[in-house]
Protein backbone atom coordinates (compact mmCIF):
# COMPACT_ATOMS: atom_id res chain seq x y z
CA UNK A 1 0.00 0.00 0.00
CA UNK A 2 1.33 3.42 -0.95
CA UNK A 3 1.07 6.63 1.04
CA UNK A 4 -1.98 7.82 -0.91
CA UNK A 5 -3.74 4.51 -0.24
CA UNK A 6 -2.91 4.76 3.46
CA UNK A 7 -4.19 8.33 3.67
CA UNK A 8 -7.34 7.48 1.71
CA UNK A 9 -7.95 4.57 4.11
CA UNK A 10 -7.78 7.00 7.07
CA UNK A 11 -10.29 9.24 5.32
CA UNK A 12 -12.58 6.28 4.58
CA UNK A 13 -12.51 5.38 8.28
CA UNK A 14 -13.86 8.84 9.10
CA UNK A 15 -10.65 10.39 10.38
CA UNK A 16 -11.13 13.52 8.30
CA UNK A 17 -9.11 16.59 9.26
CA UNK A 18 -7.45 19.58 7.65
CA UNK A 19 -4.04 17.94 8.13
CA UNK A 20 -5.19 14.71 6.48
CA UNK A 21 -6.64 16.64 3.54
CA UNK A 22 -3.43 18.68 3.26
CA UNK A 23 -1.39 15.48 3.25
CA UNK A 24 -3.61 13.92 0.59
CA UNK A 25 -3.44 17.07 -1.52
CA UNK A 26 0.33 17.17 -1.22
CA UNK A 27 0.72 13.54 -2.25
CA UNK A 28 -1.70 13.85 -5.19
CA UNK A 29 0.09 16.98 -6.37
CA UNK A 30 3.46 15.22 -6.16
CA UNK A 31 2.00 12.36 -8.22
CA UNK A 32 0.86 14.80 -10.94
CA UNK A 33 -2.87 14.74 -10.16
CA UNK A 34 -3.48 18.46 -9.59
CA UNK A 35 -7.26 18.12 -9.97
CA UNK A 36 -7.62 15.63 -7.12
CA UNK A 37 -5.06 17.55 -5.08
CA UNK A 38 -7.10 20.74 -5.39
CA UNK A 39 -10.24 18.94 -4.18
CA UNK A 40 -8.53 17.77 -0.99
CA UNK A 41 -6.79 21.10 -0.43
CA UNK A 42 -10.06 23.00 -0.87
CA UNK A 43 -11.50 20.83 1.87
CA UNK A 44 -8.43 21.44 4.07
CA UNK A 45 -8.89 25.22 3.91
CA UNK A 46 -12.65 24.88 4.35
CA UNK A 47 -12.02 22.99 7.58
CA UNK A 48 -9.26 25.37 8.73
CA UNK A 49 -9.37 28.76 6.95
CA UNK A 50 -6.25 29.88 8.81
CA UNK A 51 -4.09 27.02 7.48
CA UNK A 52 -1.68 29.10 5.38
CA UNK A 53 0.39 26.13 4.16
CA UNK A 54 -2.78 24.54 2.80
CA UNK A 55 -3.73 27.78 1.04
CA UNK A 56 -0.30 27.93 -0.58
CA UNK A 57 -0.48 24.34 -1.79
CA UNK A 58 -4.09 24.80 -2.91
CA UNK A 59 -3.07 27.76 -5.05
CA UNK A 60 -0.16 25.78 -6.49
CA UNK A 61 -2.47 22.85 -7.32
CA UNK A 62 -4.95 25.14 -9.03
CA UNK A 63 -2.15 26.79 -11.02
CA UNK A 64 -0.79 23.36 -11.99
CA UNK A 65 -4.24 22.48 -13.28
CA UNK A 66 -4.28 25.67 -15.39
CA UNK A 67 -6.93 27.27 -13.19
CA UNK A 68 -4.97 30.50 -12.70
CA UNK A 69 -7.88 32.82 -11.81
CA UNK A 70 -8.87 30.46 -9.00
CA UNK A 71 -5.21 30.18 -7.98
CA UNK A 72 -4.95 33.97 -7.64
CA UNK A 73 -8.05 33.98 -5.43
CA UNK A 74 -6.65 31.14 -3.29
CA UNK A 75 -3.32 32.92 -2.92
CA UNK A 76 -5.13 36.12 -1.89
CA UNK A 77 -6.98 34.26 0.86
CA UNK A 78 -3.81 32.44 1.84
CA UNK A 79 -1.83 35.66 2.08
CA UNK A 80 -4.48 37.09 4.40
CA UNK A 81 -4.41 33.93 6.53
CA UNK A 82 -0.60 33.94 6.69
CA UNK A 83 -0.40 37.62 7.58
CA UNK A 84 -3.03 37.18 10.30
CA UNK A 85 -0.85 34.46 11.87
CA UNK A 86 2.38 36.40 11.39
CA UNK A 87 3.64 33.80 8.89
CA UNK A 88 5.69 36.24 6.85
CA UNK A 89 7.59 33.64 4.82
CA UNK A 90 4.43 31.88 3.61
CA UNK A 91 2.90 35.24 2.64
CA UNK A 92 6.03 36.16 0.65
CA UNK A 93 6.01 32.82 -1.16
CA UNK A 94 2.32 33.16 -2.03
CA UNK A 95 2.93 36.66 -3.42
CA UNK A 96 5.50 35.15 -5.80
CA UNK A 97 3.19 32.31 -6.86
CA UNK A 98 0.31 34.78 -7.25
CA UNK A 99 2.38 36.90 -9.65
CA UNK A 100 3.16 33.80 -11.72
CA UNK A 101 -0.54 32.99 -12.03
CA UNK A 102 -1.33 36.59 -12.95
CA UNK A 103 1.30 36.42 -15.71
CA UNK A 104 -0.21 33.18 -16.97
CA UNK A 105 -3.62 34.86 -17.10
CA UNK A 106 -2.21 37.83 -19.01
CA UNK A 107 -0.86 35.43 -21.60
Amino acid sequence: MGIIDNLEALLARGQDSALLRYSLGNEYLKSGDARTASIHLAEAVRQDPGYSAAWKLHGKALASAGRHAEAVAAFDLGIRAAEAKGDVQAAKEMHVFRKRSEKALAG
